[in-house]
């Protein structure tokens, strides 16, 4: 039957499945499940992750490599003695092990003892010193020293390529405030941190990402905070980072309770270009509940200006706080005011 036999036809048209636009997941990468208990943060304030992999395979899931390059310099320094102490002490058991007459050469009582003699031998072998005052004597030992000097050539060269990964290897090390703050801004309220660059090199197109993250039941939520601005350019002084909150904001009539209630956690990315090698680094924090002030705000960092114009901060202020006056004038984050530089008119040409 055609359309002109059956005129209704025409005015039946097929209605499309409705489509449920996608929200992508704002946890970052957590997961809704994890930090669902009142066990630990999420991130610690010097930026390591608390969660755990396990279940591995024995000895598959360890990186030497990895390890020596991102522990810190005391325990790498620690681990080389170690390491450098524990070879040359098996060598020495070596040599005594080959009978008496293995080594010749310098008395053994003006070496403090046979095992001091054979440790002070290994240690001249394995960093090819070679001064001769103690020689090996025989197939055996000689076959030792063969061994032990290969190692020692094996263990410099490592030793100086992890070394140089080490100094050539970019991070960042930026400060974070010690507390954040929730003080009035702008006619509302906002979260507030200050951060500066705790090193001498300089950091470019620095961006800023806040996650806030609060229990809901068993469930942990997520929600990645709008900032007033995420991204600086120029990083050569400090910079506070802030979240206006609004009516939109997943932190509007939160209160101190709220927060420590739903074990709210504030996590943050910092990422940068580090102008020294061109690369891109990072930076990681948190702030829980007890680390917020409620009613304050930052105090002044800034140096008076000196003579030639020239503007500083003081590093060491980069978490004080100070109470909000009633009649603050509290419409510009930066504390340029505070400076006596761009007062009178000098601001914005006016």
């Amino acid at each position: 039957m055609s359309e002109r036999d059956n005129p209704d036809a025409s005015s039946v048209t097929a209605v499309p499945p409705a489509q449920h636009p996608y929200e992508e997941p704002k946890d970052l990468g957590f997961g809704t499940v994890v930090g669902g208990a009142r066990q630990q943060r999420l991130l610690r304030r010097d930026g390591s992750f608390t969660a755990r992999r396990v279940g591995f395979p024995r000895f598959t899931y360890l990186n030497g490599y990895h390890a020596l390059l991102t522990m810190s310099w005391p325990r790498f320094l620690g681990s080389v003695i170690a390491v450098y102490l524990t070879v040359n002490v098996l060598f020495a058991a070596a040599y005594l092990a080959c009978g008496p007459g293995a080594l010749a050469g310098a008395d053994v009582s003006r070496m403090g003892g046979r095992f001091l003699r054979a440790l002070f031998f290994s240690v001249d072998t394995f960093a090819t010193i070679g001064y001769g005052n103690v020689y090996p004597v025989g197939a055996l030992p000689n076959w030792i020293v063969a061994l032990e000097a290969i190692i020692g050539l094996l263990f410099v060269a490592l030793l100086t390529g992890l070394v140089f990964a080490r100094f050539s290897r970019p991070t960042a090390r930026l400060l974070f405030s010690d507390v954040a703050v929730i003080a009035p801004y702008r006619g509302k309220t906002a979260f507030m941190f200050r951060i500066t660059n705790a090193r001498s090199n300089q950091l470019m197109e620095l961006e800023a990402k806040v996650l806030f993250s609060r229990l809901d039941g068993s469930v942990r939520r997520y929600d990645q905070l709008q900032l007033e601005r995420t991204r600086v350019v120029f990083f050569p002084l400090s910079w506070t980072v802030v979240h206006p909150i609004d009516d939109t904001s997943p932190l509007f009539g939160c209160t101190r309770e709220d927060l420590e209630r739903t074990d709210a956690e504030f996590s943050i990315l910092m990422s940068g270009v580090d102008e020294t090698f061109s690369q891109t680094v990072h930076a990681r924090s948190s702030y829980k509940p007890q680390e917020i002030v409620f009613g304050m705000r930052f105090a002044n960092i800034y140096n008076p200006v000196t003579p030639n114009g020239t503007v500083s901060i003081d590093v060491s202020r980069l978490s004080d706080v100070e109470p909000v006056p009633d009649d603050a004038d509290l419409s510009f984050t930066q504390t340029f005011r505070h400076t006596g530089h761009f007062t009178e008119g000098r601001w914005m040409g006016g």
